[in-house]
């Protein structure tokens, strides 16, 4: 049996339609048979026991009820894996956005995360349609290593409270308060928390190292729960917390709301949507990066979207693709977006069957399973790398990770990412040079004397190397009969350095001096003309031989 579609002749160039065309089309296209559908079905069951204690943790963590964590999982991930632009992505909740969803949820209560959720997704998908997702590269290593190391740390403060066994009635959403309260409530620790807790990190470390394939966090859920129901031990469960967990999929619905209430949140929509791009995106290369595949990242973007909208719609939370799932099912043998779908309904089927047994795990088990994963997720070793690299690479890398948890994690990559920016910027300034005059080297065939002179200029030529090209060309103190500028090695010029030429070679005009442009690409032209440097200024000959050349016929 065969589920192929025939496949159409490339273009030259991508439509919109090829740029947002589902990789489950062109899996399907490629030609999709049984033993396909059994990889995928396999691999999706794999990923499903992965995703099942972690997406009740994730949601319990980020201040909701377990069930809503389940609900993403099986409606977000769905979507994703049908309409996303990935072959291997999951989508479901993910641990970096537990910090932004509680105080979200305690600021606006759930009914804020739902509409701040419904414009993050749209936000996603505008992003995605406007091709904005190439960009999404462009944000510098030190800040993803910065904030999501914050992140981890946030979810390790956060899951103190279940993994000690604290008694804390109402526990602050921002950081600093939220210190202060654990310290304030350690002598109500419970040691039989703190026991289940330990043993269930033993459990997964254990597993991971002796069985690298078998589901660790499932396993230590599990026994955490079997031996807590066994022996009645006197810990906090999902049961004791939550009451009974209902089955199925509650009806799809959108709570109301108000302008007030919109504007009120759209900061949080802003991060939500910035984070899962991000996240996503991340997500999708490492996938490409296992399997050699190349994902489409636009259209990758706009089934974050939808999945976003629907998640809420169907009482979820944030979803988004999920590194560590995502790197399972490849890892699992998954053939297509399929075992995605398959994923899905696996988790459904236990929405609908087996929700009781919800009700029996300690959450001290599900706060080691997160412990564990933030302490997985947070990039230590490039943390330190980077911290030794460059003190510049360091101020981004410190920056993001302070304001990440000591403020907000949209201030940290803004500020981190501007910060990014002016430390490129004066790189790309400094690699920025002017050979030539007194400089000149013989291999460089600068010629200098009283009747011709030969500036060479190399690098990128932007507002940031003005100054530096200012600094060099106002040390020719006696203008020559011709003066030669060489572009053979200046990949790109701006405005401002177009003008700053601009006038230096007015100056040289007004005593007499001929100016000749060489080596000048068709891409520079543009912005040396709007910078003055045009006929009959100027001439431009191909190169500094012609030039030559022609400065000896005109002597």
């Amino acid at each position: 049996m065969d589920f192929s579609i025939p496949s159409r002749a490339p273009a030259a160039n991508l439509s919109f339609r090829d740029l947002f065309l589902p990789k489950l089309v062109t899996v399907l296209r490629e030609g999709y048979d049984l033993s396909k559908l059994r990889a995928d079905a396999l691999a999706g069951l794999t990923v499903a026991i992965v995703a099942l204690p972690l997406s009740m943790a994730i949601a319990i963590g980020s201040g909701v009820s377990p069930e809503r964590g389940l609900y993403t999982a099986i409606v977000g991930g769905f979507l994703i894996s049908l309409l996303g632009g990935s072959r291997f992505q999951i989508g479901g909740p993910a641990a970096a956005f537990i910090a932004l969803i509680a105080l979200t949820v305690d600021k606006h209560g759930y009914d804020g995360l739902v509409l701040a959720t419904l414009i993050a997704g749209l936000l996603l998908m505008a992003a995605g349609f406007f091709r904005l997702g190439t960009y999404i590269k462009y944000i510098p290593f030190p800040v993803t290593i910065g904030f999501t190391a914050g992140i981890a740390v946030i979810i390790l403060v956060t899951q103190m409270h279940d993994f000690l066994g604290l008694n804390i009635p109402k526990e602050p959403s921002e950081f600093m308060p939220k210190l202060k309260a654990l310290w304030g409530a350690l002598p109500t620790i419970n040691p039989v928390a703190v026991a289940v807790s330990l043993v269930s990190v033993a459990i997964i470390l254990v597993v991971r190292r002796l069985r690298p394939t078998w589901p660790a966090l499932l396993i230590a859920v599990v026994a955490a729960a079997a031996v807590t129901a066994g022996l009645h031990l006197n810990v906090e469960t999902i049961g004791s917390r939550f009451g009974a967990i209902p089955a199925g999929l509650p009806a799809p619905s959108i709570p109301p709301f108000s302008l007030q209430k919109i504007h009120a949140v759209l900061p949080d929509a802003i991060a939500f949507a910035l984070l899962g791009a991000i996240e996503s995106l991340l997500s999708a290369v490492v996938a490409d990066g296992m399997s050699g595949g190349r994902h489409r990242s636009n259209g990758e973007l706009v089934a974050q979207g939808i999945g976003n909208i629907a998640s809420v719609m169907f009482g979820g939370i944030c979803v988004t693709g999920t590194i560590a799932r995502t790197a399972t099912n490849v890892r699992a043998g998954a053939r297509g977006p399929i075992s995605g779908v398959f994923h899905s309904i696996y988790l459904l089927i236990f929405v609908l069957f087996a929700m009781p047994l919800v009700a029996y795990i300690p959450l001290a088990s599900l706060a080691a399973v997160l412990v564990v994963v933030a302490w997985s997720m947070a990039d230590k070793a490039d943390f330190a790398l980077l911290l030794r690299a460059s003190w510049s690479d360091a101020a981004v890398l410190l920056a993001t990770f302070l304001l990440t948890i000591f403020v907000d994690l949209l201030t940290g990559i803004a500020v981190g990412t501007a910060l990014g920016s002016f430390v490129f910027l004066h790189r790309m300034a400094q690699a920025a040079e002017v050979n030539g005059g007194d400089s000149a080297k013989s291999e460089n065939i600068i010629k200098n004397d009283s009747e011709v002179m030969v500036y060479r200029l190399s690098g990128a030529f932007f507002f940031g190397a003005t100054s530096q090209i200012n600094l060099v060309l106002d040390r020719v103190v006696k203008p020559p009969r011709v003066f030669i500028l060489d572009f053979s090695d200046v990949p790109f010029i701006d405005i401002t350095a177009a003008r700053a030429l601009g006038a230096f070679v007015q100056r040289l005009k007004r005593s007499g001096a001929k100016v000749l442009l060489t080596g000048v690409r068709p891409t520079l032209r543009r912005p040396l003309t709007h910078g003055g440097l045009v006929k009959p200024t100027v001439r431009y000959v191909r190169t500094i031989d012609a030039a030559l050349t022609e400065s000896r016929a005109t002597a």
